[in-house]
């Protein structure tokens, strides 16, 4: 867990109301962060589950988010903090967490994007923020980001809430954004200046990409939304008529054609 993910989970706590319980997935602490991935404290005096595949420190429940044995509208949050990149049935994960989620319910995630591959004990995907933003556009109002040089971020993350968002949602998302930007300007105020040093005679040797991924690290992006667009997108495509061709090229997967010329050739494990 890095110190801007853990950053933007606590400013999160702080700045909605949370209902409980709260259940983090990927809440096992790797060797060297036990306790600094500890993220209860943030949520003093609510029910905290910590989740994870494998026991040990921080777990409490074996679960898998892409298959998990909660019943229907049972979580009162969701923490996924730099998880996903280690789910290989994430789509399924996604659609987990919505389905456990209670009506108002809020589901925080982190996940890194320009970053090292970091096995925990595998690691699969990276999301785009483009990717983000429509994962989470079945929430009722969403915050949707990422942090770093604009042309390929090093990390993105997200908030949710399950329908029915409160009232004045905009105004703490603004306050969200507002404090996270804060906090990563003293980050980035803290550096020791014989670091900082450091670092720019290293960017004499760097590639032009990597000049650009540092002196963007402390850059955000973040977009607010509210109105939930899964069902209006579910119900327009069901009103369409399909046709199911056989596999090609030796896929295995069939492709769907719209018949009415609403789009062209969809694979059937995207949502359109």
């Amino acid at each position: 867990m890095r110190d801007h993910n853990k950053a933007f989970c606590r400013l999160v706590a702080e700045t909605f109301d949370c209902p409980t319980p709260i259940v983090e997935f990927g809440s096992y602490q790797v060797e060297g962060q036990e306790g600094y991935a500890n993220l209860r404290g943030m949520f003093a005096g609510k029910a905290f589950i910590g989740c994870d595949m494998r026991p040990g420190p921080g777990v409490d429940r074996i679960e898998d988010v892409s298959a998990v044995g909660m019943p229907d509208e049972s979580a009162g949050a969701v923490l996924c903090i730099e998880t996903f990149e280690h789910v290989f049935e994430v789509r399924r994960a996604f659609d987990e967490v919505y389905r456990i989620l209670k009506p108002g319910g809020v589901f925080v995630i982190t996940s890194p994007l320009n970053f090292r591959i970091h096995a925990y004990p595998d690691d699969y995907w990276r999301m785009t923020p483009s990717c983000l933003k429509r994962m989470m556009r079945p929430y009722d109002a969403r915050v949707v980001g990422s942090q770093g040089f604009r042309a390929f971020p090093h990390s993105v993350m997200a908030v949710g809430v399950k329908a029915p968002a409160p009232a004045d949602f905009q105004a703490r998302a603004r306050a969200l954004i507002a404090g996270y930007d804060r906090c990563l300007a003293e980050f980035e105020a803290a550096i020791p200046l014989r670091q900082k040093l450091r670092r720019r005679l290293g960017m004499l040797y760097r590639s032009k990409g990597e000049r650009q991924a540092a002196a963007g690290y402390y850059h955000t992006e973040f977009s607010v939304e509210t109105g939930a667009e899964s069902v209006a997108a579910t119900s327009a495509a069901a009103a369409r008529e399909h046709r199911v061709d056989p596999a090609a090229n030796g896929s295995p997967i069939p492709m769907i054609h719209d018949t009415k010329g609403q789009g062209a050739w969809r694979h059937p494990s995207i949502a359109y």
